[in-house]
């Protein structure tokens, strides 16, 4: 079984990693330090101190924060409890007309802005693109999904939940 390094694992995350190696660390038998090695090289990355405990989207993290776990953003911005919405806290765009729709997805490529709308999630403290949804109007937020950190932790990894 290969074990892979932090620079290995930061390559991956920056899709820099050539394909042979990136097919083969995909469909091999994954290391049991694999999730601490992507974890570490997540860490590295940002500039606050707070352990992230689970990657849950590109700039998002769950987080051990002062207030318990928390969704956080690259920037350091903190959303609140990861058992909540962070959507709700973004800040949101809706382009729920053509002209809007057509910025993204012009002419015969736009969907029709009286059956969808889409709506971008922005981190309030850089205004990162976090998510889109396409949803039709009136649609509630989704919510994507809610983790089970202790299943992960103490079923998967074999220890407690940091």
């Amino acid at each position: 079984m290969t074990s892979y390094d932090t620079h290995a694992i930061g390559d991956l995350i920056d899709g820099t990693l050539p394909w042979p190696a990136t097919k083969q660390m995909m469909s091999g038998y994954k290391d049991d330090t694999r999730f601490d090695t992507y974890l570490e090289v997540l860490q590295q990355r940002v500039p606050w101190p707070e352990e992230i405990l689970l990657p849950i989207g590109e700039h998002l993290y769950i987080v051990k924060g002062a207030e318990g776990r928390v969704v956080k953003c690259d920037c350091g911005h903190e959303f609140g409890d990861y058992r909540e919405n962070w959507k709700l806290q973004a800040r949101i765009r809706v382009r729920d007309d053509q002209e809007s729709i057509e910025e993204i997805y012009p002419g015969r490529f736009a969907c029709d802005a009286s059956w969808m709308e889409l709506r971008e999630f922005l981190c309030p403290g850089c205004l990162t693109l976090l998510e889109v949804e396409a949803a039709p109007p009136g649609f509630p937020v989704v919510f994507d999904f809610l983790p089970d950190l202790e299943a992960l932790y103490q079923d998967w990894l074999g220890r407690p939940v940091p």
